[in-house]
């Protein structure tokens, strides 16, 4: 597996997000998530009071935005203009929730970086991970981020495995990735770009961009 596959610029347009600042002297996306908390309470404060308002502890969400009264959000959280939270989500912290996006019913959302217009529109769970640009996973897909022996989360590169220094790191999930329905993606997964991973999927390492994802050792390339 060639690094480079694994690289911001090549998993991400980071125009597509408020966070892209996070990124910023990185070179792998899940080095940004011990910094999403600090980003979050620095940039909070800049929102303009005439796009945002700021409902609570840490907790910026744009006027535009529609979130359900049956909500349950915990600071520190920006949910971006057009973005939709719907019945009975629970953001219990450090996530980012992109302009146009979806955060459907009964999802739990903890830090974590939704890019604009990306879906986790039923029975989700996105914990300590990224979704990029019309990122999209189906019902009761889920991101696991934390091994079942808590240790340290590794990826395959080029020259052994890449230390991530987290124990708790769900996925990344690049642009325009799609995810069926029930599809566990264990610690570390990297999807790449305009990929898609069958229903009912256990995923594990990295799948590569504009694939597509049918079982553990069967991945084909989009044609």
């Amino acid at each position: 597996m060639n690094n480079d596959e694994l690289y911001i610029s090549n998993l991400l347009d980071l125009s597509q997000t408020i966070a892209a600042a996070v990124f910023e002297g990185l070179t792998y996306p899940w080095e940004a998530l011990p910094k999403i908390k600090e980003f979050i309470l620095s940039v909070g404060e800049t929102l303009s009071p005439d796009e945002y308002d700021n409902v609570g502890d840490g907790i910026w969400i744009a006027k535009t935005a529609v979130v359900a009264p049956t909500a349950s959000i915990t600071g520190p959280v920006i949910i971006c203009p057009n973005a939709e939270v719907r019945h009975c989500a629970f953001i219990r912290g450090s996530a980012i929730v992109g302009e146009g996006s979806v955060v459907g019913n009964s999802t739990e959302l903890k830090n974590s970086i939704i890019f604009n217009s990306a879906q986790v529109p039923h029975y989700n769970y996105i914990g300590d991970s990224i979704l990029g640009f019309k990122a999209h996973l189906g019902a009761g897909a889920i991101t696991s981020n934390l091994k079942s022996d808590r240790s340290i989360v590794t990826i395959p590169g080029e020259d052994g495995r890449i230390n991530t220094e987290l124990k708790k790191f769900g996925a990344i999930v690049g642009d325009h990735v799609e995810v069926g329905c029930n599809s566990v993606l264990n610690p570390g997964t990297v999807i790449g770009r305009g990929s898609t991973v069958y229903p009912l999927s256990m995923v594990r390492g990295i799948v590569p961009a504009n694939s597509i994802y049918k079982k553990q050792g069967e991945i084909a390339e989009k044609l």
